[in-house]
């Protein structure tokens, strides 16, 4: 496993999973190399300035409140085929000098240097991410002093900003309290209160939120099969608080003798459909791919793309192959040479004729090709 962009935020990567993930902050002060390579200022100006944003993809904010749209954006033409309103770059600036902070939101699914950056930290912590950026303007303050919902690693990439971080369980008590320059990196667990001020000149920081999958998403697929079962959709007697109780002992009776019975394999599986399809396939270079499709024959060499993830799991007598966004169910003789692919960096077709005839396996490999989980070596 590749953890070099989880060791680039918090250096010793074992210490930081035994010690800080899910438990405690992390500070690490002059984290390295700069973050600079992932989105610079000039970058983050260059979207607010150049690429067409729209609103969904821009907000802004003072003294702890999110501003109207209408204060940075324009209503597209009439002759525009946008519904939705433009992001208007003099007005955000403006706003930006009167004290507002611009939050760039969802940069992971855009600009690919984050997009790369994020599906290696995903791949390493097993969760899935998101990042939005925040450029505050001098002596000013995004967000009063609030709680996350999910963990986030702060990349400070231009100027510095003072970070206080409280303790989870006790507000009073302040766990950290620094002024991060660029470079800096600091970890924050889901729930520990935080807030962040800039001093004498801008700040510019990248927020990687961690969208972690916790005991609740094994309790939801449950209640979602349980509500499949005709007998968890009868009526119950609610005349009196006697009656009630009884329905109540009724049903919970009911639902462990449902439990006892409960298929885990199914339920395992349709986790796995929530876990591992639900990120943005990494397709750069696509069109050249598809267009070498016909080319392809036992001698083509093929690699996994950079960043893609698969997951092999049987299931209705089919393999299930759970891509980045997408379930593909394939044939259980084409088994052994999924194995062969998803074990393997790069390889010749031919490598497959064993386990495939050569005609399955040109199938196949270009299959997978199309999905985005293999692309062939042209310098091979």
């Amino acid at each position: 496993m590749d953890v070099s962009a989880l060791r680039r935020c918090v250096g010793d990567v074992d210490l930081f999973l035994d010690r800080h993930w899910g438990q405690a902050p992390l500070l690490r002060v002059g984290a390295g190399a700069s973050f600079d390579a992932l989105a610079s200022l000039d970058d983050l100006d260059r979207m607010v300035a150049s690429l067409g944003l729209r609103e969904s993809a821009l907000r802004m904010v003072k003294d702890g409140k999110t501003l109207p749209p209408g204060a940075y954006t324009s209503s597209p033409s009439t002759r525009s085929r946008a519904k939705d309103a433009a992001v208007n770059a003099a007005l955000v600036y403006e706003r930006f000098e009167e004290g507002a902070t611009i939050v760039l939101e969802g940069l992971h699914r855009y600009w690919e240097p984050l997009t790369e950056f994020c599906r290696e930290l995903e791949i390493a912590l097993g969760h899935r991410l998101q990042v939005n950026a925040y450029i505050t303007p001098p002596g000013a303050q995004g967000f009063d002093v609030h709680r996350d919902d999910h963990d986030v690693f702060v990349l400070q990439i231009w100027g510095s900003k003072h970070w206080i971080v409280y303790d989870r369980n006790d507000e009073d008590r302040v766990l950290i309290d620094e002024v991060i320059e660029s470079g800096t990196s600091l970890y924050i667990p889901q729930g520990f209160p935080h807030a962040a001020t800039t001093g004498e000149s801008a700040s510019a920081h990248l927020t990687v939120g961690i969208l972690t999958h916790d005991s609740s998403d094994v309790l939801k697929e449950i209640v979602h099969l349980a509500s499949e079962e005709p007998i968890f959709r009868e009526r119950i007697d609610v005349r009196d608080v006697e009656t009630l109780a009884a329905e109540v002992d009724r049903h919970v009776d009911e639902l462990q003798t449902w439990l006892d019975k409960l298929d885990r394999d199914e339920l395992t599986t349709r986790l796995a459909r929530k876990v591992f399809t639900t990120a943005q396939p990494m397709l750069r270079g696509q069109l050249r791919q598809l267009d070498a499709l016909a080319s392809i024959d036992g001698s083509t060499v093929v690699r996994r793309r950079t960043g893609a993830t698969c997951t092999l799991r049987a299931m209705d007598g089919e393999i299930r192959v759970l891509l980045a966004d997408r379930e593909l169910s394939l044939p259980p003789m084409a088994g052994s040479a999924l194995d062969h692919v998803t074990s393997r960096e790069r390889f010749a077709v031919s490598e497959l004729h064993p386990m495939l005839d050569p005609e399955s396996a040109l199938v196949l490999v270009r299959r997978l090709v199309r999905e985005g989980l293999l692309e062939v070596v042209f310098d091979a």
